[in-house]
C-alpha cells in the first residue's frame, strides 16, 4: 500500500507542472521496491482521476489540467517497459476512447496493465469512427472490446458503437466492458447502453476479464436512470439532455 502523503506528493507537483518532481517522486517509490504495476495503481491512476474532478469542479485551470496530464502520460510511457510479464493468456482486448475523447491517458493505462497480464492488447486510442471500430474488430476478433469515455457527452457514441455491434453481429462471442469517468459518475449507465460490464479501475477491469471479480448481469432499465450525484446541477443537466440523446 502506498502512503497517502506520496500521492499527494506527486499531485502537487503534476499541478505545478513541474516534471522533474514528479519523475522523482515515481523513482524514489520504485527505488523504496514498489512494484511498477502498483505505481500504475495506485498513484498514477488516482491522480489522473483527481485531475479530471478538480477540473470538472473549475479548481483548477484548464492550463494546469494539460500540463498534469501530458506529465502523467509522459510517466505512463517511462513505466511501461518496467512493468513485469506474465505468460501469455491467449486472450485479446482492444482498447479504443470515444472519437472526441481528449483524455486517452486511462485507456492507455488499462492497455498497459492487460499487456503486463499477459493479454495480446491492441490499444486504438481515440479520433476513430465507429465504423473504424467495427471494421478493427472484424479483423481482429478480440475476447474483449474496452470502451473508455470521460465525458457525458460521449454516451451516445458509445452507445451506438454497441448497438452497431449487436446489430451486425460483429464478433458474438466478444464481451464490451466500459470504464472511465462518464460511466463513473452515472450510475447504471454502462446497463442502458447494453454493456456487458463495468470497470471503475484499470484493476477492476484485469479483476473482471480474469474472472476474480463478477460482472453483474445485465438489467437494462427503461425510461428510468439511477445516478449519483453529480459534482454540480448544470452538470447533471447536461450530462442527462446528453445520455438520453
Amino acid at each position: 500500500m502506498i502512503r497517502e502523503e506520496i500521492i499527494e506528493r506527486y499531485l502537487g507537483s503534476l499541478l505545478r507542472g513541474d516534471r522533474r518532481d514528479s519523475r522523482v517522486v515515481i523513482e524514489e517509490t520504485l527505488q523504496s521496491g514498489t512494484p511498477t504495476n502498483l505505481v500504475y495503481m495506485e498513484i498514477v491512476w488516482p491522480a489522473m482521476v483527481e485531475i479530471e474532478r478538480l477540473l470538472r469542479a473549475e479548481r483548477i485551470t484548464s492550463a494546469q489540467e494539460h500540463l498534469a496530464t501530458r506529465i502523467n502520460r509522459t510517466i505512463v510511457d517511462q513505466l511501461q517497459n518496467k512493468l513485469p510479464r506474465r505468460a501469455a493468456r491467449n486472450k485479446k482486448i482492444a482498447v479504443c476512447c470515444a472519437q472526441d475523447e481528449l483524455q486517452e491517458l486511462g485507456g492507455q493505462i488499462i492497455a498497459d496493465l492487460f499487456e503486463s497480464d499477459g493479454w495480446d492488447v491492441r490499444f486504438l486510442g481515440g479520433g476513430l469512427t465507429n465504423d473504424d471500430i467495427l471494421t478493427y474488430i472484424h479483423e481482429y476478433s478480440p475476447d474483449i472490446l474496452l470502451a473508455y469515455g470521460t465525458s457525458p457527452r460521449q454516451a451516445p457514441s458509445i452507445r451506438q458503437l454497441i448497438d452497431r455491434i449487436k446489430d451486425v453481429s460483429a464478433n458474438p462471442n466478444m464481451q464490451i466492458m466500459v470504464s472511465g469517468g462518464l460511466f463513473n459518475r452515472a450510475e447504471g449507465l454502462w446497463q442502458e447502453i447494453g454493456a456487458d460490464s463495468f470497470a471503475a479501475t484499470a484493476e477492476q477491469a484485469l479483476e473482471i476479464a480474469t474472472g476474480s471479480a463478477p460482472i453483474e448481469q445485465i438489467s437494462r432499465t427503461i425510461n428510468r436512470r439511477k445516478r449519483k450525484r453529480m459534482d454540480t446541477p448544470a452538470e447533471a443537466q447536461q450530462a442527462d439532455a446528453k445520455i438520453v440523446a
